[in-house]
């Protein structure tokens, strides 16, 4: 792939280079009486015609191509509620504009071979039409319209971040380069915290307020496990640069900004069980092992076989190390996270244990 990139450049310098020597020759040529070699021929727009419709097969042939070669790199289908929202618009937008692209791009073409220069032919001079202008006005405006108050929809369902159906509440603390999540415990309320009551020495590493009662039992850990089919509040802090939590199966992203909160909520629908059970996901996988196998005969290095895992990424090119800020995340039911819940220390658990 990086070779044919390196050819494409190259061609197209060469190309750019060609096209800058003609317009030097041009500007350097000194017309002759009666005729002008800067006046195009009937047989120059005709060949100009030809190239415009070998340029129309080349852009389709090139969409056709990269949908059936690159197709299978597009995500899985959603694993939140508005995930499937949010795909649906997204291809309900693609499909208009591929429609509208295909219908514009066929027509400037053709006409631009059919209309092409030739001796003796004038053009005909159109002022205005009232109806063609009001029609392709009105249209895009109700299209356009559409989709926008189709996306504000999707987007004010994101961003319900209201308690009334009872949310687990997360908080997901950015620092580079890795991410920490604290649960609010039993209560599913969250401890003020702070960074400047940060002490690594009493392993409080984000930050929280030790004289909070509901700071005691919250639950930091470094692997984001959530009830499938229960809404969840995310809030989201940063120490030190803007990061962007980014879920891609969730479709889901926030900012991180430091000194504020963030936030955003959405309701898994999907277990890391089914979705490893999924055939694109179980295809990904095989593809994806046999390519570590042949790294692993070559004795190269991260060449251990891969099984599929919802993650949390960051969004923002944050430092050296943003490529690796990743945090696991495992989706299950509802009894399976309250099992975990329990076997977790709390944070006044794990302060005690330092006093020990």
């Amino acid at each position: 792939m990086t070779a044919l990139l390196t050819i494409a450049v190259l061609v197209l310098v060469a190309i750019a280079i060609w096209q800058m020597t003609k317009i030097f020759e041009l500007s350097q040529a000194k017309a002759k009486p009666g005729k002008s070699s800067e006046v195009a021929t009937d047989e120059d727009n005709k060949y100009n015609g030809y190239l415009m419709f070998a340029f129309l097969v080349f852009i389709y042939g090139i969409t056709i191509f990269s949908i059936v070669k690159y197709g299978k790199y597009i995500l899985p289908e959603a694993s939140s509620e508005h995930g499937m929202e949010y795909d649906s618009l997204l291809w309900a937008s693609m499909i208009i504009i591929f429609v509208v692209q295909t219908i514009t791009q066929a027509l400037l073409h053709f006409f631009a071979y059919r209309y092409r220069g030739e001796k003796g032919k004038k053009a005909l001079f159109y002022a205005d039409n009232d109806r063609l202008e009001f029609i392709w006005t009105i249209i895009p405006v109700i299209v356009l319209a559409g989709l926008i108050l189709w996306g504000l929809y999707t987007w004010t369902n994101i961003m319900d971040i209201n308690e009334d159906d009872d949310p687990l509440i997360v908080e997901l603390y950015a620092q580079q380069f890795n991410w920490t999540a604290r649960y609010g415990g039993a209560d599913n309320v969250l401890g003020e915290a702070n960074v400047r009551l940060i002490d690594i020495n009493r392993a409080n590493v984000l930050g929280l307020d030790e004289s909070d009662p509901n700071a005691a039992d919250d639950i930091i850990v470094k692997e984001l496990h959530l009830p499938v089919g229960r809404k969840v509040n995310f809030k989201f802090r940063s120490q030190d640069v803007l990061h962007s939590a980014y879920m891609p199966h969730f479709r889901a992203q926030m900012n991180c900004v430091p000194g504020m909160i963030t936030e955003f909520s959405f309701k898994p629908t999907v277990t890391t069980a089914e979705m490893r059970q999924r055939p694109e996901v179980i295809e990904k996988v095989q593809r994806t092992n046999a390519l570590r196998a042949e790294r692993a005969a070559n004795g190269e290095p991260n060449s251990d076989p891969w099984e599929f895992d919802y993650v949390l990424l960051c969004n923002k090119i944050c430092g050296k190390s943003h490529y690796n800020m990743q945090m696991k995340i495992i989706v299950e039911s509802e009894e399976e996270y309250q099992a975990w819940l329990e076997s977790q220390q709390t944070f006044s658990q794990t302060i005690a244990s330092m006093g020990e």
